[in-house]
């Protein structure tokens, strides 16, 4: 089994080569009987030639003498009737034809010439007075059999890429999400199997994020619902507005960070968006500005995306400036030719800068905060998700004068841009 697709494809090779022989051989035997009525023609033409119908019998015998020392042949010519008109060397059997004779310890060739005239012309001699023809197929054998030959390795080579290759395949398949598959070179396998380790690296990094999302929200979530759990039972023994408000705080905690992590799963799963439109993004900093309490600024600016999670983004940078950071928070929307630049500022008290390169992690929670105090949560990683599914990114800034400033840069609309 391990071999099968090496045999296949060598056993085509081999019949391929075998039916281009039979076929060229079939080609050179049929073109061979042609060309040997063609040489028999112009021999008989020549013989004719040397001694033609009118010449006498004293000049017929000199001829023949001469092409007899010429060709250390025996030759005999014929009358229309089988008599022999005139003879050199030694005599030839009545019965002779073109075909290799046994004299003495050598071997001589008999061929007989039939003239228009309707004499005819035997000879015997040690060399045939006419090309010399080689079986076809011997030749076509042997090319065939070195070009086989010379196949092997080649063929066992890239099939013995392709197993690799199914290996792989097979050992990722059975949950070894690690494994991959060499890459070498540059043809159609090796373009295979990187397009096989891209995808895996890609579904690894996707169950790694699953699993630390999952590890990480069954964390969070342990937190308000205990703290739930212990208002309903104050609640059940002495209710009051206050008790009741709690709940309906840690609900509504619950009910975001279950929509949060929905969320996340669903940008994990996609490349770009459903239905992307025009949003003008000034619109939506103004209008979320307006809900949170922060001046919102700017130039109208309009990119192409989904207006909801465009919205989600923005409101997330709001609520963690005013969670986390200082008053005053500020957004300013600024325009290039190409780009447009969302920038969320707070004046708190700023993020070390051996924290900034983990702020956008899933439920990263700083060195030194608290469990009560929590952690970051998911809105700053959905930023990054929603700015890359728009073709952007986000990066963290320490601004001038202290506190943190967040930047998300994106494509203007392409029927906007300079």
């Amino acid at each position: 089994m391990r071999s099968r697709l090496f045999l296949k494809i060598y056993l085509t090779l081999l019949a391929s080569l075998a039916a281009v022989a039979v076929a060229s051989a079939a080609f050179v035997w049929f073109g061979r009987g042609e060309e040997e009525l063609s040489w028999q023609s112009q021999r008989a033409q020549f013989v004719a030639a040397l001694i033609p119908p009118d010449m006498d019998l004293r000049s017929v015998e000199a001829t023949l003498e001469r092409l007899s020392k010429a060709f250390g042949a025996d030759i005999a010519v014929y009358d229309r009737g089988g008599r022999l008109i005139a003879s050199a060397g030694r005599p030839l059997p009545r019965d002779i034809r073109e075909r290799p004779w046994r004299h003495g310890r050598g071997t001589f060739h008999a061929m007989v010439t039939e003239l228009p005239d309707g004499r005819a012309v035997a000879a015997r001699m040690e060399r045939p007075f006419r090309p010399v023809g080689r079986n076809p197929l011997a030749y076509l054998a042997m090319i065939a059999g070195v070009i086989g030959l010379a196949a092997y390795p080649v063929v066992r080579h890239l099939t013995r890429r392709l197993e690799r290759l199914r290996a792989g395949v097979d050992a990722w398949g059975r949950g070894d999400f690690v494994a991959r598959v060499p890459a070498n070179g540059s043809d159609e396998v090796a373009a295979v199997a990187k397009s096989f380790n891209k995808a895996a690296d890609h579904v690894e990094r996707l169950i790694k994020s699953h699993r630390a999302l999952l590890a990480n929200a069954s964390h969070e979530l342990r937190s308000p619902l205990a703290r739930l759990r212990i208002a309903i039972d104050l609640y059940e023994k002495a209710p009051d507005a206050k008790r009741k408000e709690e709940i309906v705080r840690n609900l509504a905690e619950l009910d975001t960070l279950v929509e949060e992590i929905l969320l996340a799963s669903r940008l994990d799963h996609v490349e770009k968006l459903d239905a992307p439109e025009p949003v003008d993004l000034l619109a939506v900093v103004s209008e979320e500005g307006a809900r949170n309490g922060v001046e919102a600024s700017g130039t109208p600016a309009t990119v192409t995306g989904d207006a909801h999670l465009l919205g989600r983004l923005v409101r997330n940078l709001m609520q963690n400036a005013l969670r986390h950071g200082g008053p005053p928070v500020t957004a300013t929307v600024s325009r290039t030719d190409s780009t447009v630049e969302l920038r969320v500022r707070d004046h708190g008290p700023g993020i070390p800068d051996s924290e900034s390169a983990r702020l956008f992690e899933p439920f990263y929670r700083p060195s030194g905060r608290s469990e009560a105090a929590g952690g970051w949560g998911l809105g700053l990683a959905l930023v990054r998700q929603i700015a890359e599914r728009h073709g952007g990114a986000v990066r963290y800034e320490t601004p001038p004068g202290g506190g943190a400033s967040f930047v998300v840069t994106l494509p203007v609309h392409p029927g906007l841009a300079a």
